[in-house]
C-alpha cells in the first residue's frame, strides 16, 4: 500500500496576532491518502485533468492561489467520484484546534504531530505487510529524518503486535502528482476550520474520514 501525507497550518502557538499577519494558524490539519499500489495511477489522472483544465504543463506545480473557485469545486467533485468508485482508496484527516492545546504539550509540538498521526493511522495499517510512506519533503516533520517513522514503527510493534513494515520515501510534491492531490484534500479540510470556507469540504465530508482534536465541546 502507498500512503501519501501532507499538512496545512503550522505548529506555532503565537495567538497574539492574526494568522497570516505575524501569528500562528489556529488549526493544523494532517491528511492522508492510502491506496493499493496498483491504483496509484488514479489520483494522478485527476491532477493531470486539472493541469489540462488550466492549460499548464505538469512540470510547474500548481499552487492553491492559482485555482479559481470553479477549479476547486472541479477537484472536489473528481475526488468524491474517485473515493466513491474505489472503496479501497481511503482519504482521512485529523485537525487540531491549537488554542486548546495545554502548555506542557506546546513545549514539544513535534510530539503533538506524532500523536495526531498515530491516532488516525496505526489502526488502519496494522494488518498491512508493507506501507510505502510518501510525505512531502517540505512537510513539518520530514526535516527530522526517520524519527516519525521510527515512532510509528515502534507503536505498531509493541502496542498493536503488528508486523507491518513502513518504508519511508519522502518526495518533492512537484514531482509526485498524488502528493499534490493530498495537498488539496488537506487544504479543503483545513480551510473549513481556519477560514470558515467550506464549499469543497461540503462535497467531500462524507467521503473523508475526519477526526478533530482539542476542539471545544458543543
Amino acid at each position: 500500500m502507498n500512503l501519501y501525507l501532507d499538512e496545512s497550518g503550522d505548529l506555532g502557538f503565537n495567538f497574539d496576532k492574526p494568522y497570516r499577519y505575524g501569528g500562528s494558524s489556529r488549526h493544523l490539519t494532517i491528511a492522508f491518502l492510502l491506496l493499493p499500489k496498483e491504483l496509484s495511477h488514479l489520483p494522478k489522472r485527476i491532477i493531470k485533468k486539472l493541469y489540462q483544465r488550466k492549460k499548464q504543463p505538469t512540470s510547474r506545480e500548481l499552487k492553491g492561489p492559482e485555482l479559481t473557485s470553479k477549479d476547486r469545486l472541479f477537484l472536489a467533485n473528481k475526488i468524491f467520484t474517485l473515493l466513491t468508485d474505489h472503496p479501497s482508496i481511503e482519504a482521512f484527516a485529523i485537525t487540531v484546534y491549537k488554542k486548546n492545546v495545554e502548555d506542557h504539550i506546546r513545549r514539544d509540538a513535534n510530539k503533538l504531530y506524532n500523536y495526531m498521526i498515530s491516532l488516525v493511522l496505526l489502526d488502519r495499517i496494522k494488518d498491512e505487510p508493507h506501507i510505502t510512506f510518501i510525505p512531502d519533503k517540505r512537510s513539518i516533520k520530514v526535516q527530522s529524518g526517520n524519527s516519525l517513522v521510527d515512532y510509528l514503527q515502534t507503536q505498531l510493534m509493541f502496542d498493536f503486535n503488528s508486523k507491518t513494515i513502513i518504508e519511508n520515501k519522502p518526495q518533492e510534491s512537484h514531482k509526485v502528482l498524488n502528493l499534490q492531490l493530498v495537498h488539496f484534500i488537506t487544504n479543503f479540510v483545513w480551510k473549513k476550520y481556519e477560514d470558515n470556507n467550506y464549499p469543497e469540504f461540503n462535497i467531500l465530508k462524507h467521503k473523508i474520514q475526519l477526526t478533530r482534536l482539542f476542539f471545544p465541546k458543543m
